[in-house]
């Protein structure tokens, strides 16, 4: 009897669990938001060098130009008019982005004029830089001035909101155990409510990178605080089930965002609307009943018999409330109870062969799968689509890509699947490398292919993580691969610097950490339709190959050594149960009895 029991006794999956898993995955609608939004509120607008001030009005005024230099399309084209003080990149195709003519170069607007860039002497952005606004009218890009030198301090933001996630998970894990699911959910939505919309009035880059870094740390809390909350009311059989719809939350999360961005166009406003909501999920998770699994474990059986009681009671289960008594609740969890007496640590993950084999399998996997993932979608604009647009397919295609995985998972298994995932996630962005700039559309969909098959393996790994690791230090074990995650995550954005040097060259790393978790994928053992394990020996007794730890005799020791330790009565009993022995054989498994009770005998006088 366990927590299981419990929950049946009270209703299982009953109008309090629909309500309950329906509340906590709302918020979800804007963690995507979250997580994306620095694609759109550091989008990066077209922009070049600010004209010199005593030059800015005359396209409309030719009079003033020197010489006969006065075509007729300046007023009308102003890239025209800007080519006598622009000069054009390496590529020849638009005008430069860092650079302007130290004096300006009148005859390029004659027609059929033409001049190498580097035949006049050119000079910085010294005066700032005008910004286009047609596809965002205001971004953190255009009003900090984060471009050429500069730029690497945009993709700066999304790594310290990451951090701010990793500390999250660290702290708010920690602190969610001490006072509860519930208390740090309900403290992780007013946090990100108010910071996140502080955000919004930030003056300058320093304090805008301090409130998303404090921002990440309150999604963080959301994350893990109502996955567990929701988790720990939910039966066992309908937690895939559950897990994967919730999980779509994420995916419509990413259409609207896309749709608010193409509306609002502004940084400031985009802030301030995904985070508003956080304001009604605060009003609304003090309604949420704490983990009564969390409250037994804790020693506070009245409140988790409140808890039960009120569950109960919404589901319908009248009758049941009157033989819930804190002794019932005692006698199901008894088991839960006494495995809260032998205390795991972080290093319990890697002591033994087979868990050690698993922790280094998963690290690389859950590190990988996070690093090219947030690689492929937080630099959309290098596809030269519409960023809305572009948002839009991406968010998409999560719908077919996680349905394939659920179907791959129950037909080839789950180490199949993973290394099939990252196999062809790694292999797409590789492919895409050798595509020309031209082919956009190719490109495109090649970058939308990329992004289902790495999160089908973000699907995968999240299944598949629970499986391997026992009950016992599961948590533990999910704590490590999560920070691995965020890890990768962070190092995400800090790679897209590297375009600088070589184009291809973010690419190749993103793909090829793919590729080497492909490899170590390959390692981790099959679950599909075996039992859970409990234990650390389950594991051990499943995939090392030698059977559990405690009963394994160690290296040099004879059977009179084991003897006294193991004992002979429970190992000759199922032989004789078992087996029908007949004249000698009967006779001499009787002698070898004998002999080994002498020789326990003997080990127990020593003793």
């Amino acid at each position: 009897m366990g927590f299981s029991e419990l929950l049946d006794e009270v209703g299982g999956f009953g109008r309090y669990q629909w309500i309950h898993v329906t509340l906590i995955s709302l918020p979800g609608l804007f963690m995507a938001s979250q997580n994306l939004l620095n694609n759109f509120v550091s989008g990066i607008p077209n922009h070049y060098c600010t004209l010199p001030g005593n030059y800015s009005t005359l396209p409309g005024n030719y009079s003033t130009l020197p010489g006969n230099y006065s075509p007729p399309n300046a007023a009308q084209d102003p890239e025209q008019w800007l080519k006598a003080f622009i000069p054009l990149d390496a590529s020849g195709a638009r005008l430069d982005r860092c650079r302007r003519y130290v004096d300006p170069q009148w005859h390029l607007l004659t027609a059929n004029a033409s001049m190498n860039s580097t035949e006049a002497a050119t000079e910085g952005c010294v005066d700032g830089w005008t910004f286009e606004r047609t596809e965002f009218i205001a971004t953190t890009v255009s009003e900090f001035g984060l471009v050429c030198s500069w730029k690497p301090m945009k993709q700066m933001i999304q790594t310290i909101y990451m951090g701010g996630v990793l500390t999250g998970a660290i702290i708010y894990g920690g602190l969610s155990d001490k006072f509860g699911r519930r208390s740090i959910l309900i403290w992780s939505y007013l946090q990100l409510a108010i910071l996140g919309c502080s955000s919004a009035l930030s003056p300058s880059y320093s304090a805008y990178c301090i409130f998303r870094f404090l921002s990440g740390m309150a999604v963080s809390g959301i994350i893990i605080n109502g996955v567990s909350l929701k988790v720990e009311w939910i039966p066992t059989p309908q937690r895939t089930l559950v897990g994967t719809l919730s999980s779509f939350f994420f995916t419509f999360g990413q259409l609207i965002l896309a749709g608010l961005a193409f509306w609002l166009r502004d940084w400031r406003k985009l802030q301030v609307v995904v985070c508003l909501p956080q304001f009604i999920a605060f009003a609304y998770s003090w309604w949420y009943c704490e983990s009564a699994r969390w409250l037994l474990l804790k020693n506070r059986s009245e409140d988790a018999l409140k808890a039960l009681q009120r569950v109960g009671r919404i589901n319908g289960k009248h009758e049941a409330m009157e033989k819930l008594t804190v002794e019932v609740l005692h006698s199901h969890m008894k088991k839960e109870m006494e495995s809260q007496k032998s205390t795991h640590t972080a290093v319990d993950l890697v002591r033994t062969r087979a868990m050690r084999r698993i922790s280094v399998c998963l690290v690389v996997v859950w590190f990988s799968t996070s690093f090219a993932y947030y690689g492929i979608v937080m630099d959309m604009q290098k596809f030269g689509v519409s960023i809305y647009l572009i948002q839009i397919i991406f968010g998409a295609v999560d719908f077919p890509s996680k349905l394939l995985a659920l179907g791959m998972l129950s037909v080839l298994g789950r180490r199949v699947t993973q290394a099939m995932c990252l196999f062809m996630a790694g292999s797409v962005v590789f492919a895409n490398i050798l595509v020309p700039t031209e082919m956009q559309t190719l490109r495109t969909a090649l970058a939308c292919i990329g992004k289902g098959f790495i999160s089908a393996s973000f699907t995968t790994v999240y299944l598949y993580t629970g499986e391997l690791y026992p009950t016992v230090i599961r948590q533990t074990g999910m704590g490590l691969v999560s920070t691995m995650a965020r890890v990768g995550s962070m190092a995400a954005p800090a790679v897209l610097i590297l375009d600088e040097v070589l184009p291809a060259l973010p690419s190749l790393v993103y793909g090829g950490a793919a590729i080497i978790a492909t490899g170590f994928a390959c390692f981790l053992p099959e679950t599909l339709n075996i039992n859970l394990p409990d234990t650390i020996d389950d594991v051990e007794e499943k995939w090392s190959g030698q059977g559990p730890a405690h009963k394994r005799p160690k290296e040099g020791m004879s059977l009179n050594d084991i003897t006294p330790v193991v004992g002979v009565s429970k190992e000759l009993q199922p032989l004789k149960e078992t087996k029908e022995l007949k004249g000698e054989e009967l006779v001499e498994v009787e002698l070898k009895e004998v002999e080994l009770k002498e020789v326990e005998k003997a080990g127990l006088d020593a003793l």
